[in-house]
């Protein structure tokens, strides 16, 4: 896909599932011809049996359905919940199955998963970000309730996001001329992409073929042309040394450089691999928050007073060098300073700032272990292309279910 900036959109924040999720399901229950889901992780759940609920009505009311699951985040989906939304029409597909291994009751099929989060509804709206459909980005799941955001985008751009995820299914189709058959009937019963606001938006996606760095490349450029100001939130950070030098290169030239971090985390390795970075960071000038309400997942960040982007990407070795990923990139003040205002807060009352002095480890076993990771950073994009490059599968859910049986029971 070539990458250009389309203007005219509108462009509205959405902080966690309190507000994501009805705005979703209310998209759905309005949707006149189409919905496409991709979404990392399912949970048969409250959010799950909603989102089931809204999907079965949709399809029943002859809206066409396009639900796309990752085999690894959403594997325990029962035969029941599965099987009443293919019978209500609902298209429902598998993204890599594969055969599930365990090793000391981890799970091993992880590398190069399906990992964004986007919505298409009648190719004339979108949402992108890091929501999944699970009660746990719900406040109500309690204190491992996760802080998260998306964007919910109207406007011209909306049909680049809309012809991507019908490429994506079009990966699992066998019939030729599907893709053009579907995108032809969708432009001729759909008005044309309208100027919608004052945003100028890109998308942009992370895969294992032709766009391997795309949404790194992004960040880099936007941080080396930053003046003033950098914040990023991210759950989970360890980038590579290209990102990290610009980063500090940043800082050193005078540029308030911010990192919202988890502080408490939903995976303890995800807390002590960012923290093996924080002296490197501290020392040129880098300022490190951590975020101490409840887990972080979000993946967003803004450069001066216009640039921003939120998706799906974290900021580790997973998202920038084998999952597949989806961010927009929006170039718009207002939507820049709505989402500051929102990061300002974070750090402000729910965060917890980390000093120089906070880091007592002995300044030996700094150095040593400083060493080794400077070198890990700037080399594991090229191990990561040396990790299986299997070509995954896209499978319709009914395949899924004549090779597994039907010994799944109700997921808890």
């Amino acid at each position: 896909m070539t990458e250009q900036w389309v203007p005219g959109n509108d462009v509205r924040l959405v902080e966690n599932g309190e507000e994501f999720f009805p705005r979703v399901f209310d998209c759905i229950a309005n949707a006149r011809r189409e919905v496409i889901i991709e979404t990392f992780i399912l949970f048969e759940d409250e959010v799950g049996l909603a989102l089931q609920a809204a999907l079965i009505d949709a399809a029943q009311r002859g809206v066409r359905v396009d639900l796309m699951v990752d085999g690894f985040g959403s594997h325990d989906l029962s035969d029941d919940y599965v099987l009443s939304l293919t019978r209500a029409g609902v298209k429902l597909r598998v993204f890599d199955p594969g055969i599930r291994f365990r090793l000391l009751g981890q799970r091993l099929n992880m590398i190069r998963r399906m990992h964004r989060k986007i919505i298409v509804v009648d190719g004339e709206l979108a949402f992108v970000g890091g929501i999944n459909f699970s009660h746990d980005h719900l406040r109500s799941f309690g204190p491992r309730g996760k802080q998260d955001y998306a964007v919910e985008v109207c406007g011209p751009v909306v049909a680049q996001i809309h012809r991507f995820v019908l490429r994506e299914i079009a990966l699992g189709q066998h019939e030729p001329g599907w893709l053009r058959r579907r995108v032809r009937e969708h432009e001729t019963l759909a008005a044309p992409g309208q100027i919608r606001g004052s945003a100028d938006v890109v998308f942009v996606s992370r895969d294992n073929r032709r766009h391997p760095e795309d949404i790194e490349r992004h960040y880099r450029e936007a941080i080396r042309s930053a003046r003033h100001r950098i914040v990023i939130a991210n759950a989970y950070f360890f980038p590579g040394y290209r990102l990290i030098k610009e980063m500090r290169h940043a800082a050193q030239r005078g540029v308030d450089v911010r990192l919202i971090l988890q502080g408490e985390p939903d995976m303890p390795i995800v807390k002590t691999a960012a923290s093996m970075l924080y002296h490197h960071l501290l020392h040129a000038g880098v300022q490190i928050y951590e975020y101490c309400e409840r887990p972080l997942h979000g993946k967003v960040a803004l450069v001066d007073d216009a640039w921003s982007t939120v998706g799906s990407s974290n900021l580790d070795p997973l998202s920038l060098s084998l999952n597949l990923e989806a961010n927009v990139i929006v170039r718009d003040r207002n939507f820049n300073r709505i989402l500051a205002g929102r990061l300002d807060r974070l750090m402000r009352e729910s965060c917890r700032k980390i000093d120089a002095a906070d880091l007592t480890e002995w300044s030996a076993w700094r150095l040593v272990r400083s060493f080794f990771i400077f070198h890990f950073l700037r080399w594991y994009p090229r191990w990561a292309a040396w990790l299986p490059r299997h070509a995954p599968s896209l499978q319709p859910a009914e395949a899924l279910l004549r090779r597994h049986g039907s010994t799944r029971t109700q997921a808890p």
